[in-house]
């Protein structure tokens, strides 16, 4: 029997893009971006939540809560918002990275180390493939976490006209 183009792939099956985009699918920390929305919102709730919490004793030292209660909030909010841009941008990059190898034509590859890399041009139906995940499965999911940059980005911008109303 007759290997198809798409059986043969000398590519090594961890670094073929189908797999590691099985693989990002399933991890505990890429899922966030694949959850439902009132999901997704939580978890990065808590990741600002937490954010907050390092943020308010620096927050605390530079705005008494006391005297400069409204300032003191804001340093708090915008310390909480840096930890969900780092995030935002740890799970941004790793699915548009995903996106890239899954819709290229060819696979850049390494075969036993980092001096021996390696090219395979992938054959019509597993590009077809490999496109079709990349529009239904995963422009969705970068779509989202550039909405949720935009708000955190609206966020900031609100943050910023509040504290300049105040000082």
């Amino acid at each position: 029997m007759r290997e198809s183009a798409v059986d043969f792939c000398p590519v090594p099956q961890e670094q073929q893009p189908i797999h590691e985009y099985e693989e990002l699918k399933d991890s505990w920390f890429f899922c966030w971006a694949t959850l439902n929305l009132v999901s997704y919102g939580k978890k990065l709730g808590w990741v600002g939540f937490w954010g907050g919490m390092i943020a308010s004793p620096i927050a605390a030292a530079s705005f008494s809560p006391v005297d400069q209660l409204p300032q003191f909030i804001i340093s708090t909010s915008l310390g909480g918002s840096l930890f969900i841009i780092l995030v935002w941008l740890r799970l941004y990059l790793g699915w548009s990275y995903i996106s890239d190898r899954l819709y290229q034509e060819r696979i850049f590859y390494e075969e036993s180390g980092w001096y021996d890399g390696q090219t395979w041009s992938k054959p019509i139906t597993m590009l077809n493939r490999d496109r079709l995940i990349v529009t239904y499965e995963i422009k969705p999911i970068i779509q989202r976490l550039q909405k949720t940059l935009l708000l955190l980005a609206s966020l900031g911008l609100i943050n910023g006209l509040i504290w300049r109303i105040l000082g």
